[in-house]
């Protein structure tokens, strides 16, 4: 039967497939289809489809109906998917454990589901977890149920979220960045993580300089780096940024912030790194009211004492935080 279908390129198909899935528009009940290097991504309302997109009719096969968590609760409930693991945030233990045990009952290819038990804290960026179920038929290759393979617009991310921050959440927000970086730049990711702005930006072909603070980040970061066939183009280094910034002075067309609580600790590293035209991706987390004000009043200040001219290229809204704040990334270009 033929259906609506959006058609792109195939390297285009993930970007596209999660700009439909938040506009409501994906249909579920057909399978998307890949034909001579075109993908064809069934919708359910094709007037509804933004005018970018090329929408045509084309026959495709329905999807045979899997068993969700909602079709066995009776209510769909809340989580995260990250990888082979199931990611919960739950204060009600009873109902997080039904929730758990209803994932795994699904056809979700879930092989453990954990409930958040701490905020995010300390330096390295780390929190607790319980962990409310795991499949023990499943292959988990030897991990821990915190530890799992995270796939995100092509590269794929060993991590283990006991020892390292990581939010399947930006994965938008990161694509949305690294897309602009250009063969035969130096890029610097200031808190790197296990790689997921460092390594795509090695991929489209710059020199990238990856620092954090967690020892144990960067040994996956490095891991990444060689998983994704990019280790000869990253440099991944264990320590504060402020201290390695002496060693790259001057180096970096390119500088990821993404540490929004205390971006403006490091503003003064930030422009040591910057060469003669660079351009900085400061991330904040502010009041609705004035989201922006402060972090490019902060950059503004900084860039002055180096000597740097600011253009501010976008402001731009990532996400809500928490009530009344918002977390924003202020995309700027620093000039001498």
């Amino acid at each position: 039967m033929e259906r609506p279908c959006v058609r792109v390129p195939r390297e285009a198909g993930e970007e596209t497939r999660q700009a439909l899935a938040a506009a409501d528009l994906v249909d579920e009940d057909h399978e998307i289809v890949v034909d001579e290097g075109l993908l064809y991504l069934p919708v359910t309302d094709p007037d509804a489809v933004d005018d970018e997109y090329d929408v045509i009719y084309r026959d495709v096969p329905a999807h045979d109906r899997q068993q969700t968590p909602a079709d066995v609760l009776g209510f769909a409930p809340s989580y995260e998917r990250l990888g082979d693991v199931a990611i919960l945030d739950a204060d009600d233990p009873e109902r997080a454990g039904r929730v758990a045990e209803a994932i795994l009952d699904s056809d979700l290819p879930v092989r453990a589901v954990l409930n958040r038990a701490s905020k995010v804290k300390g330096d390295l960026r780390v929190r607790d977890w319980t962990v409310l179920a795991t499949d023990e038929d499943a292959d988990g290759e030897g991990r821990s149920p915190t530890e799992t393979v995270h796939r995100e617009y092509g590269f794929e991310y060993h991590l283990d979220l006991a020892t390292v921050y990581f939010s399947p959440r930006l994965a938008t927000e990161r694509h949305r960045v690294t897309a602009q970086v250009e063969a035969g730049e130096h890029a610097v990711d200031m808190f790197a993580g296990v790689g997921p702005f460092a390594i795509p930006m090695a991929a489209r072909g710059a020199t990238v300089v990856g620092v954090d603070l967690n020892p144990a980040a960067v040994e996956y970061l490095r891991e990444n780096a060689r998983r994704n066939a990019v280790a000869e183009s990253v440099t991944a280094i264990e320590g504060d940024v402020r201290d390695v910034a002496a060693d790259y002075e001057g180096w970096a067309d390119r500088l990821v912030m993404n540490l929004p609580h205390s971006a403006d600790e490091f503003l003064d590293a930030a422009v040591t790194l910057a060469g003669e035209d660079c351009v900085l991706h400061y991330y904040d987390i502010q009041h609705e009211d004035d989201p922006f004000g402060p972090g490019e009043r902060a950059i503004r200040e900084a860039a002055d004492h180096a000597g740097y001219d600011v253009d501010v290229l976008t402001r731009h809204v990532v996400r809500s935080y928490a009530p009344h704040e918002l977390n924003v990334c202020l995309d700027v270009r620093l000039s001498r």
